[in-house]
């Protein structure tokens, strides 16, 4: 096949350095998928629930429930305040929605809310995009990083926190101390900075976490061990960094996703891949990987500006689906995706990651984009 600036064309080639993490590729992303059982339900691919939204950013909520079905989610529910509720309800098609009480218009009410979220089944939860910024918003955020009310740590489900819950969390001291939920976090450079100025102790010098991208990976692995969280530092090239150090980076640069909305559809699809079972670190790779695969996807169809972040959710199945053909391709037809359906796998036999197909590198661009765009 002749080489074409096909899906991928915005991924660099990234030098080789000391202590590198693998740059994120086909082969290795597509053993990630999780399996798609024929005899499968909605109930069966994941309850996500989407704590988002306010009057100003309804559609941030929005795009966080499209794009969690797009990535596969069984089943969506809408978390927003009770006196937007009719707003919300009349926008979305296959997600459901949910009120939450409120003390004042548009202002939740952190403890009967938290009841009503706790007692919601779940598999994982996406927290942050379109909130209103206040205390009741802070006090609630504090609330579901913990697992009170919840069987235990390990039982507890899954959190992505973004936007508003990160700048929350940035006012707090010392969150990320006791017993807490799986976490993952997806600051931009911006919030990442303001996460770290918010640490209680010395502020660490992170350098240039825009645009340096040994700066970046130093400080998102930093941030991790800290934390005990996966951290997910957005830009060109995405750092994915696990508490215990494990890190990875995306290949994607890609100048069309600096436009308002592009964060929530990945914190929408991170979240749809936690309630589908994936781990914390397994889902912010696999959901980083098939975001940038749909932004890509995009620019080559429009260019380098134009993308609006309602583009892309349709991407992440078609992302979705490429793998997942990879995937059956080495595991004998069993089910991980929306590919077409191939032969039965015998009973029991898995996919050897290591030996999945790898896709060619794309060529490095003559000249780089921008590294400094992040995603919004």
């Amino acid at each position: 096949m002749p080489d074409r600036p096909g899906p991928g064309f915005g991924r660099t080639a990234v030098a080789a350095l000391p202590d590198r993490p693998a740059v994120l590729d086909d082969a290795a992303v597509a053993a990630l998928l999780p399996e798609r059982s024929p005899r499968g339900h909605k109930g069966s691919f994941g309850k996500l629930l989407v704590i988002a939204g306010s009057l100003d950013y309804a559609g941030a909520a929005l795009l966080v429930a499209r794009s969690a079905g797009r990535a596969g989610a069984g089943l969506i529910t809408l978390a927003v305040p009770e006196s937007l509720q009719p707003l919300f309800a009349a926008r979305v098609l296959e997600a459901t929605t949910m009120a939450l009480p409120e003390d004042d218009v548009e202002e939740i009410d952190p403890e009967p809310a938290l009841a009503r979220i706790l007692d919601h089944e779940h598999d994982a939860l996406v927290v942050g995009p379109g909130l209103r910024p206040g205390l009741a918003t802070t006090e609630l955020v504090r609330s579901l990083l913990t697992v009170a009310g919840e069987a235990d740590e390990i039982d507890a489900a899954p959190i992505v926190l973004d936007a508003e819950a990160l700048r929350s969390m940035a006012t707090m001291d010392r969150w990320w101390d006791g017993v807490r939920r799986p976490a993952v976090l997806t600051p931009h450079p911006g919030e990442f900075a303001r996460l770290r100025a918010g640490s209680d102790g010395p502020i660490a010098d992170d350098g240039d976490v825009s645009s340096d991208d040994d700066a970046r990976l130093a400080a998102a692995r930093s941030a991790a061990e800290t934390w005990g969280s996966v951290v997910v530092l957005k830009g060109a090239r995405t750092i994915v960094a696990a508490p215990d150090g494990a890190a990875a980076i995306a290949p994607f640069e890609n100048p069309a996703l600096a436009t308002g909305g592009t964060g929530d559809v990945l914190a929408g699809a991170i979240g749809s891949l936690l309630a589908q079972g994936l781990a914390p670190f397994d889902a912010a790779r696999l959901g980083v990987y098939l975001h940038g695969l749909a932004g890509d996807a995009v620019r080559e169809r429009l260019g380098d500006a134009g993308l609006l972040a309602s583009d892309l959710p349709d991407g992440l199945a078609i992302a979705r689906k490429r793998l997942a053909a990879i995937a059956e391709r080495k595991g004998g037809g069993k089910r991980l995706g929306f590919a077409a359906l191939g032969p039965r796998s015998e009973p029991g036999r898995e996919a050897d990651p290591a030996a999945v197909p790898t896709a060619a590198p794309a060529p490095a661009p003559t000249s780089a984009p921008d590294a400094t765009r992040d995603v919004r």
